[in-house]
């Protein structure tokens, strides 16, 4: 059982018996020690769930603090809730790199994910103990990250890093609670704006103004809904003619400035039906441009050499680069087809944007959209293109004009009903 200890003062004892001196109640005597005064009064005692002796000081006038704190630490120890004081003493950027290198995530986001603890969440929090991370710290975190004009979708990203690494510490017993859990913290939030897909005009517009050897990347990506990375690493063993979809295997993506092979985004591969349209236009391409065998390692700069015939190469027989398509390639092109300042919705994603406005608007379900996409979630999708859906107004309209109108064109007095078959039994009634 722990107990408070009063160091202003000590029972009195009898200098010739050694015994305490008790007053009339039968009480001790109490008389000052030598620190009377000074420093911290009370001292709440107690056992840890090794047997090991702890302690915590309290001021003067605070020894209820100090009971209610030794009765709340002896019910944790009890439940099996205690955490060790001393445990958070650990640097944020130390326990950040841990929760890091224990992360089974793909190289290249690892490297993302590096590199905003190192911009944005170490500079704040780097030198503090992870017990000192208050939710009024988090808070002025979030407000020095809005101040420095972060978008909102980086300050969600950034936010959920944090909170992840705090989450890690909770479970390992090193702090108590997570403050980024507190009431008072606002998470962040990415901005919601509705998807405006482009219209068949427009990419008819971008895929003219692209380089012969880079075209066939229009159809393919609006006729497909692939993704940038995946319509670079497009191999001609990914198009199954038999079947007649196209297999998304890999991509291509950069990790530490190098080139790799990888496999889809959140390693989820998957089929995506393929039409002849876009099939004879593949044809074609290939045979002013073949394929050429390109050699990458595959995940990581280090990782194995994985040999695949590219679809679409640079005139050297390279793979394509994101960033010198994007600037040099895409980006005149969609000025060229009359969006003279491209925005974050113009970029190659737009392809896919497109194809899914398509796929809705000919009545494909979400939940095959959502497949040919590659997303995990067909809440997601749905989330995403549910203001593409076509309206049900229209069909409702054509079903009630279809139970209230007579076949002369004559409005009905009520709904139409089927009649009653000859040998059927007749209604009640008659």
């Amino acid at each position: 059982m722990g107990h408070i200890q009063d160091r202003w003062y000590r029972p009195k004892e009898d200098p010739d018996t050694g015994e305490v001196v008790l007053n009339k109640r039968g009480k001790p005597v109490m008389e000052k020690t030598e620190r009377y005064g000074t420093g911290m009064r009370y001292k709440a005692r107690y056992f840890d769930p090794d047997g090991k002796e702890r302690s915590k000081s309290f001021p003067d006038r605070a020894r209820k603090k100090a009971e209610d704190f030794l009765l709340e630490v002896e019910g944790e120890v009890k439940a099996g809730d205690y955490v060790d004081p001393n445990a958070g003493k650990v640097l944020f950027t130390d326990f950040g790199k841990v929760w890091l290198a224990g992360q089974t995530m793909e190289a290249s986001s690892r490297e993302s994910t590096e590199s905003r603890l190192r911009s944005v969440i170490e500079p704040y929090f780097g030198n503090m103990v992870l017990s000192a991370i208050k939710p009024t710290d988090v808070r002025g975190w979030i407000r020095s990250m809005q101040e420095a004009g972060r978008s909102a979708g980086h300050q969600a990203v950034c936010f959920a890093h944090l909170s992840a690494i705090l989450t890690a510490a909770v479970d390992d017993n090193l702090i108590k609670t997570n403050p980024c859990h507190a009431k008072s913290v606002k998470r962040p939030k990415s901005d919601e704006h509705k998807v405006v897909p482009w219209s068949r005009e427009t990419v008819r517009k971008v895929r003219d103004g692209i380089p012969p050897r880079y075209r066939i990347l229009v159809p393919v990506g609006a006729g497909t809904g692939l993704r940038q990375g995946e319509l670079f690493g497009l191999g001609v063993d990914a198009i199954d003619r038999e079947e007649r979809v196209v297999r998304v295997l890999r991509q291509v993506r950069k990790v530490r400035g190098r080139l790799v092979f990888a496999r889809p985004k959140r390693g989820k591969t998957r089929d995506v039906p393929l039409s002849d349209a876009v099939l004879h236009l593949i044809d074609e391409y290939r045979e002013t441009f073949p394929p050429v065998s390109v050699t990458l390692p595959w995940g990581e700069p280090g990782g194995t050499p994985t040999t695949v015939e590219l679809l679409v190469t640079t005139p050297r027989g390279n793979p394509v680069g994101r960033q010198h398509f994007n600037e040099r390639i895409w980006r005149p092109a969609v000025v060229a087809a009359g969006i003279p300042t491209p925005g974050r919705d113009d970029g190659m994603h737009a392809l896919r944007h497109h194809y899914a406005s398509v796929l809705l608007d000919a009545g494909e379900s979400i939940r095959a959209l959502s497949e040919y996409l590659g997303h995990t979630d067909p809440g997601f999708t749905l989330k995403t293109y549910t203001h593409l859906m076509p309206s049900s107004a229209e069909r409702t309209r054509a079903a009630i004009d279809g139970a209230w109108t007579e076949p002369s064109g004559d409005h009905s007095d009520g709904p139409t009903t089927a009649p009653v078959a000859s040998g059927d039994a007749k209604p009640q009634g008659e």
